[in-house]
């Protein structure tokens, strides 16, 4: 793994690599963020028909995705992992998402803290960004992002947003 902390996700086949036990996945930013499982919602909102705030446990009941994907925070670590988790495309499905929708943008936490990112809906049709709530079989713990992070294939790490809360769909 560490020969690959200098190079770009998106020019790599991953296809090989084995995945790493989650004990020796590192971390950056936010580590300490508690969420409220009773309070939490996921929102998708935006230009969609029908906007949606899905509990932890609905998001469990929907078909899973489980990707072996690698994440690298340039120059520092790469983990590579099997993350299971819930469609973007799903869900956005579901809310009844606009065709005229050109981007989302992903928010996590909620409060002052929050980063948000904006990806192409390109890369949601093309299976490339999903929420993940385990990692290598197990939930995800709460330095990595519990309840939701972003997956985010062929992005660096940092574009990885933890502590999921929010999905907006946008046009333009």
């Amino acid at each position: 793994m560490s020969a690959l902390i200098n190079k770009n996700p998106a020019h790599l086949d991953t296809r090989h690599l084995h995945i790493i036990p989650l004990d020796a996945f590192e971390t950056m930013g936010l580590t300490d963020h508690v969420t409220d499982l009773k309070r939490w919602r996921l929102e998708i909102v935006g230009s969609v028909d029908r906007p949606l705030r899905l509990t932890h446990d609905e998001l469990h009941k929907m078909d899973p995705v489980v990707r072996e994907v690698l994440m690298i925070c340039p120059g520092v670590f790469a983990n590579h992992g099997r993350w299971q988790g819930v469609s973007i495309l799903d869900l956005l499905n579901l809310a009844g998402v606009s065709k005229k929708v050109t981007h989302i943008v992903v928010r996590g936490p909620e409060g002052e803290r929050e980063k948000k990112q904006r990806f192409s809906i390109d890369d949601i049709h093309n299976a490339k960004l999903f929420l993940a709530y385990s990692v290598n079989g197990k939930p995800l713990p709460q330095k990595h992002g519990f309840p939701l992070r972003l997956v985010a294939e062929g992005y660096f790490g940092f574009d990885w947003i933890k502590y999921v809360h929010r999905i907006e769909a946008i046009i333009g």
